[in-house]
């Protein structure tokens, strides 16, 4: 799906002397995405707080003022505590497969004791909006509404359907999408998804390094190691002790390294890395993209977190727990090991290296198991798309296929056959990750500009492509 002539130069209409391309954004679709996003941040939708059907009403009563067709807007709830929307823009031709624009509403909890400001209330200062959701991913949510009022406002009619979906429970179980898939597959069914929880312009000291579309997520799992004893009194300690025992097996796990997996889409992203950096870096990057990669720029490579992460298998201790009084030995000693695997990993394969390297004296427990999610080719027409879109729109910047080491939404669309890609279009400071953290906050710019990009992407995606467009 190459764009066409006029769409590309559609596409290529982007204020040039700056990194932020904010003013392409009118001034009224501004005020409008701003006040939508101060209306989620401030509904608070923790899963304790079980507010996410307000927030999915909320979203809905905007949509349907905009003119959309109350049947083409629905309020689905899970359960009384868990909403969701989908919401339908009608396309002129039948014969295409909708897309699919995703984001979630839901936010992981936030103390007030533990911020400068309240979490809950939307605050604009110092060219920042604070409030928790800002960054994960109210911020989507928001662009993808205001997109959809602004071309409804415009009378802009699609060749294809465009579904929205916002979901409810993306921070803890990510029922609702799965639920959605399952049993309501003709609400959400689509050719392809974007999904407006991943991707986006990566930044480092004020300068943009890369966009990055997101095509697929590695997989999740979690498992439980417990040792247990008869345990007896501290004055009299014993050779065989549950804590030490769990601690060899965590150090053996330690010393582990799963094997590196180099395919088509881990060297472009190896490859296209290699512009953002500079120096030693930056050549063994294409070192070990090479068909026959640098086994000591590999090596090098592997080094550094973020790419070791991308390519391949981790398992890590992140609980440990032990014993139950001070003056007594241990009867129990228990930890959890969170993996992360990579797409096409076999399950079984991890779990029993896991159970070689802790031991037979251990117990291993499979708490989460991890659930298949294959990639979306980055070779694909939608990623050369967007590969474009985002070339013009922050002209000079790499754009790389993305495996995201976390998880969003995507792993269920992807698992139900839809090809999914994250490229919502915010600038995020790579040393500043606000996300589940401490005075979450987005960039007003950087808003502006994500609300622009969804438009324009939206716009592009939507459209059937021409003759020579075809894939």
């Amino acid at each position: 799906m190459r764009l066409g002539a006029a769409l590309l130069a559609a596409a290529l209409s982007v204020p040039s002397g700056s990194l932020w391309c904010q003013t392409s954004l009118p001034e009224g679709d501004r005020a409008l995405s701003r006040d939508i996003l101060r209306q989620l941040v401030e509904i608070v939708t923790t899963d304790s707080a079980g507010n996410t059907p307000r927030s999915a009403q909320a979203m809905a009563d905007r949509l349907l003022a905009a003119g959309f067709p109350a049947s083409d807007v629905q309020v689905m709830l899970l359960n009384p505590r868990v909403g969701n929307l989908v919401a339908r823009y009608r396309g002129r031709e039948r014969g295409l497969r909708p897309m699919l624009l995703m984001a979630h509403m839901d936010v992981v909890p936030a103390l007030r004791a533990d911020w400068s400001l309240d979490p809950w209330t939307f605050l604009e200062r110092d060219g920042w909006f604070y409030g928790r959701g800002t960054n994960d991913d109210k911020g989507g949510a928001a662009a993808a509404v205001a997109t959809f009022i602004r071309l409804r406002r415009e009378g802009w009619v699609p060749d294809r359907d465009v579904i929205l979906m916002l979901t409810g429970d993306e921070e803890t179980s990510g029922e609702s999408t799965a639920w959605l898939l399952r049993d309501h597959r003709a609400l959400v069914d689509a050719e392809f998804a974007v999904n407006l929880d991943a991707g986006g312009l990566n930044l480092r000291d004020g300068r943009a390094l890369s966009f990055v579309v997101q095509v697929s997520e590695k997989m999740y799992a979690d498992y439980a190691f417990e040792v247990t004893d008869a345990g007896g009194h501290s004055s009299l300690p014993r050779p065989v002790n549950p804590i030490y025992t769990l601690a060899a097996a965590l150090q053996r796990l330690a010393g582990h390294q799963f094997p590196v997996r180099l395919d088509e889409d881990a060297r472009l992203f190896l490859t296209r890395s290699a512009a953002t950096e500079s120096g030693r870096l930056a050549a063994d990057l294409r070192a070990a993209a090479a068909t026959r990669p640098d086994s000591a720029a590999l090596r090098r490579v592997l080094t550094h977190a973020g790419y070791a992460a991308r390519l391949r298998t981790t398992c890590v201790a992140t609980m440990v727990a032990g014993g139950h009084a001070n003056n007594a030995l241990p009867q129990l000693a228990r930890a959890v090991v969170n993996c992360r695997l990579l797409p096409g990993t076999d399950p079984a394969a991890v779990e029993a290296t896991l159970h070689r390297l802790a031991g037979d004296s251990i117990t291993i427990t499979v708490l989460n198991p991890p659930e298949a999610s294959p990639p979306s080719p980055a070779g694909a027409p939608v990623f050369r798309t967007l590969d474009s879109l985002a070339s013009a729109f922050w002209p000079g910047v790499p754009v790389l296929p993305e495996m995201g080491t976390g998880g969003t939404d995507g792993k269920n669309t992807r698992l139900a056959g839809i090809p999914t890609y994250g490229a919502y279009g915010l600038a995020d400071d790579m040393d500043d990750v606000r996300a589940h953290g401490r005075d979450e906050r987005i960039g007003v710019a950087a808003f502006y500009d994500a609300v622009e990009f969804t438009y324009r992407t939206l716009r592009t995606l939507a459209q059937r492509p021409g003759p020579r467009d075809q894939p």
